[in-house]
């Protein structure tokens, strides 16, 4: 039986691509929000930062990559502005996708949005960012977690909740 490798410290290119999925799905949701309004910008701008903020102080800290360089970099930047946690907190909590809808969201706001204003007014470039941020949300993603990511992810091995709740489905 193959043992599976891990990164102790992930690449940096795989970090790169990693962010660069993540940013690119942001700047085209932040595009596409902006079209109604600076403030919806601003708001949905907050939202992003409190996601990314609810991740490096509540999972980042407990995980196996803190202080290390982990598919997104976060481990790194988590240690910079919280102390460690526990490991054991890491997979203490059953996620369920109830716990993820949040991170939809960053993708689905925006998307009926462009929706909205395809219909209200066709805008082939609105069209043509929905269209790109779906790829990016669906294919973008789980190239990343399924091919870099996760599947050299030593916390993996350890236990995620994410990944229980994907391969739940996975087998239903």
């Amino acid at each position: 039986m193959k043992k599976e490798t891990y990164f102790e410290n992930y690449p940096w290119w795989i970090v790169f691509f990693s962010n660069l999925v993540s940013i690119a799905i942001y700047l085209i949701g932040a595009y596409i929000i902006y079209q109604i309004g600076f403030i919806w910008l601003i708001l949905y701008l907050i939202f992003i930062g409190i996601l990314e903020f609810r991740l490096i102080k509540w999972h980042c800290v407990n995980c196996y990559y803190y202080g290390k360089t982990c598919a997104f970099g976060k481990g790194k930047i988590s240690s910079i502005f919280f102390k460690r946690g526990d490991l054991k907190n890491f997979c203490k909590k059953q996620m369920t996708w109830k716990d993820i809808a949040p991170d939809f969201m960053v993708s689905l706001i925006p998307a009926i949005i462009g929706i909205v204003i395809i219909i209200k007014d066709f805008n082939l470039i609105i069209l043509s960012l929905i269209l790109i941020l779906f790829i990016l949300t669906f294919i973008g993603n789980e190239t990343v977690r399924s091919h870099l990511a996760c599947k050299y992810c030593k916390q993996r091995e350890i236990g995620c909740p994410a990944q229980k709740l994907f391969e739940k489905n996975k087998r239903q």
